[in-house]
């Protein structure tokens, strides 16, 4: 197995590609097989380094509209369907959104993303949103990206004219394994948020989650179809089971289980940002570990309803694995 990961590694360093079928043998290998884990990470922290180098991107969310989600996605604190004992609460104000993007600009922060629950969002509220990223713009050295579910062309324009530079919006799951994980939208719909997102000339983030009981091949496919959207900022969650959503039950995928996602995401996408996102401390003292394997950005501070770790401690964690901020 360790001359198999050579013969990938020499071939993507030389501008060549894995398959699907590479990419499933290696997420086989066995976690008590230390030196041939070992030889997947060092491959991919090579890969790393030749193709985006040494520096690290920080962003930060704020939770902008928190609950009341129309939207039955399985694994989501803040859906309608499900009760979580989350907080719920309308969009906030211009003042405390502010107040936490200069905080994040303080600590360290290149990326701060205003994310809000729904669907979509009302017109209402988007042109709330439209002014308050104008002033974002002006108010402070962030760059400044959105999440707000599905959204057309036309509005991701008008968030391209306020200010915005990039806008998330993950797949979520593999095309074949959606449905298993929502009802009330399709793979589709957030296909052409993707589309209208980049015909409008954002940027573009966009990732998923493991462990929400997808299978490896599932993962793998997820990583190649976001690969073939052109994306290069991946973002990868790990599910963390919420009490009172269908997944809460869900078996958690192990820290080196997770570390060869991460590994195998950036051997597919090996010019790509491979962002860790929520659910890294699912990976507890071995989080570290992922700067080593192919990982190069991070979602920091606290997220959506989980809570993130302390951003001088991932800064210093990021720096002490060789990064540049």
């Amino acid at each position: 197995m360790k001359t198999f990961i050579t013969e990938i590694k020499t071939r993507i360093l030389a501008g060549g590609e894995i398959t699907y079928e590479e990419a499933v043998k290696l997420m086989a290998i066995d976690e008590k097989d230390e030196e041939t884990i070992k030889a997947l990470f060092d491959a991919a922290n090579m890969i790393r380094e030749k193709f985006v180098g040494n520096k690290a991107d920080l962003c930060s969310i704020i939770n902008a509209k928190s609950g009341m989600c129309s939207e039955d996605c399985k694994y989501c604190a803040q859906s309608i369907h499900y009760q979580t004992g989350v907080e719920v609460y309308d969009l906030l104000d211009y003042d405390e959104i502010l107040k936490r993007a200069l905080e994040m600009e303080r600590e360290g922060v290149n990326r701060f993303s205003l994310v809000t629950s729904g669907k979509g969002i009302d017109q209402r509220d988007f042109d709330k949103l439209i002014k308050i990223y104008e002033r974002l713009t002006r108010d402070t050295n962030l760059k400044i990206c959105a999440s707000h579910g599905i959204i057309s062309y036309e509005q991701a324009v008008r968030l391209k004219i306020a200010g915005v530079n990039m806008y998330h919006h993950n797949v979520e799951a593999s095309s074949s394994f959606y449905e298993n994980i929502c009802s009330t939208h399709t793979y589709e719909d957030r296909i052409n948020t993707i589309n209208n997102v980049q015909k409008a000339g954002l940027k573009l983030c966009c990732g998923g989650i493991i462990g929400l009981g997808e299978a490896v091949e599932d993962r793998v496919k997820m990583a190649f179809e976001i690969k073939n959207l052109g994306i290069k900022s991946v973002p990868i969650n790990i599910l963390n089971p919420i009490k009172g959503t269908p997944l809460e039950n869900v078996d958690k995928l192990s820290p080196l289980e997770i570390l060869k996602a991460m590994a195998i995401f950036r051997l597919i996408i090996p010019d790509g940002v491979i962002r860790y996102a929520g659910g890294r401390v699912s990976l507890g003292a071995m989080q570290h570990m992922g700067f080593k394997a192919g990982v190069n950005a991070a979602l920091v501070g606290n997220y959506l309803t989980t809570v993130g770790n302390k951003i001088i401690d991932d800064i210093r964690m990021i720096k002490e694995q060789g990064f540049e901020l």
